[in-house]
C-alpha cells in the first residue's frame, strides 16, 4: 500500500479511493507512530462455513469510508474527529495463500506491536475468525476482556476446524482471554445451547423488543468498568441493511440500532474493535460496505467523546 495524498477539502471526494481508511494517514511502523488508534485490514475468508467473499471487506469498507470524509464535525457529534483522536491506517495484513496459521501469526504480530506501544486497534475482517488472534494480543495487555459481541451466532460451537468461524469464541473461553461474567451478545438468532452458555445473552428478538436504550443499559450494566472488547458481525444486521454476508439472517438490527448502541459506548473502558464478514459481492449500492465503515466511524467517535 503507498501512502495515500493528504486529503483537504478541494479534493473530489474520491480523491484517496481504496487506499486508507478515511484517507487517514498510512504508516508502516505501528510501534513508533504516535496515533491512539491503528486501523489494520485482513483479507481472510478461509475459515468459512457460507458464502465466501470476506477478504474483500477491508477494501470495501475503506472505499466505503470515502462517504465519510468531510471537514468539521460528523453529525450527532459537536467535534471533529481528528481534534481529539489521531487514527492511522497499517493497512492489510500478509500472510501464505493456503497456509491460515501464517495470518494468525502475522496478525499477532501486528496487534502485539499496536497494544503493546499503547494504541487501541481497529480491525476489519475478514471471516470473524480473525477477532480471535486479535483478542489473544489485547488479553495480553489488558487481561480477560468483556466481549461486546453483535452477531446472528454465537459462534461459540464446539468442534469443527482449527481454523473456524463459528468456532472463535469457544476457543477464546478455553484460553481465558474473555471476562464471561461481563461479556455478552447482541442480535444472536440462530440455535446455539443454552446449558453452560458462557455469555449472557440478548437475542434479536428481545433487542427489538426492548429497543437501543434498554438494551444500552444491559450492556452497561453487564460491562461496567472492565476493559471491553466490540467484534461486530455484520450479520447481526437484518439483511435489509447488510446483504453483503456469508450468511445473512432475517430479522436482525437496524442500523439505526446498532449505531445508537455503538455511540452510547462512550465513557466505557473500550479497548479495541473489529468489524467482520462483510463480503462487497454480495452487496448492493455499497449497502453492508457503508455500514461497516459508519459502525467504525462511531466507535472512533465513541472513543474521542470520551478523552
Amino acid at each position: 500500500m503507498n501512502p495515500p495524498v493528504t486529503a483537504n477539502a478541494d479534493m473530489p471526494l474520491y480523491a484517496n479511493l481504496g487506499l486508507t481508511f478515511l484517507a487517514t494517514p498510512h504508516t508502516t511502523n505501528v510501534a513508533a507512530s504516535k496515533a491512539d488508534v491503528i486501523v489494520v485490514g485482513v483479507p481472510f475468508d478461509m475459515a468459512t462455513s457460507g458464502r465466501p467473499g470476506a477478504r474483500f471487506g477491508p477494501a470495501g469498507v475503506r472505499q466505503a469510508s470515502a462517504n465519510m470524509i468531510w471537514e468539521g464535525a460528523r453529525w450527532p457529534w459537536d467535534f471533529a474527529l481528528d481534534e481529539r483522536l489521531k487514527v492511522e491506517d497499517a493497512g492489510n495484513i500478509a500472510f501464505k495463500h493456503g497456509e491460515p496459521q501464517t495470518m494468525v501469526d502475522n496478525l499477532q504480530a501486528m496487534i502485539g506491536a499496536i497494544v503493546g506501544s499503547g494504541k487501541k486497534s481497529l480491525v476489519f475482517g475478514g471471516d470473524h475468525f480473525i477477532a480471535l488472534p486479535v483478542i489473544r494480543e489485547v488479553a495480553k495487555v489488558h487481561g480477560p476482556l468483556a466481549l461486546i459481541h453483535f452477531d446472528a451466532h454465537t459462534d461459540t460451537y464446539d468442534g469443527g476446524s482449527k481454523y473456524d468461524h463459528g468456532t472463535l469464541f469457544h476457543h477464546a473461553v478455553q484460553e481465558g482471554l474473555l471476562d464471561c461474567e461481563h461479556s455478552l451478545q447482541i442480535g444472536i438468532r440462530t440455535a446455539y445451547e443454552k446449558d453452560g452458555h458462557p455469555f449472557e445473552v440478548i437475542d434479536a428478538a428481545e433487542a427489538n423488543d426492548l429497543g437501543w436504550a434498554k438494551t444500552l443499559e444491559r450492556i452497561k450494566q453487564r460491562v461496567g468498568d472492565k476493559p471491553a472488547y466490540v467484534s461486530f458481525d455484520i450479520d447481526a444486521l437484518d439483511p435489509a441493511y447488510a446483504p453483503g454476508t456469508g450468511t445473512p439472517v432475517l430479522a436482525g438490527l437496524t442500523s439505526d440500532f446498532a449505531l445508537k448502541i455503538i455511540r452510547g459506548l462512550q465513557g466505557m473502558n473500550l479497548v479495541g474493535m473489529d468489524v467482520v464478514e462483510v463480503a462487497p459481492a454480495y452487496d448492493h449500492a455499497e449497502i453492508t460496505s457503508l455500514a461497516g465503515a459508519t459502525l467504525a466511524v462511531e466507535f472512533l467517535y465513541a472513543l474521542a467523546a470520551s478523552r
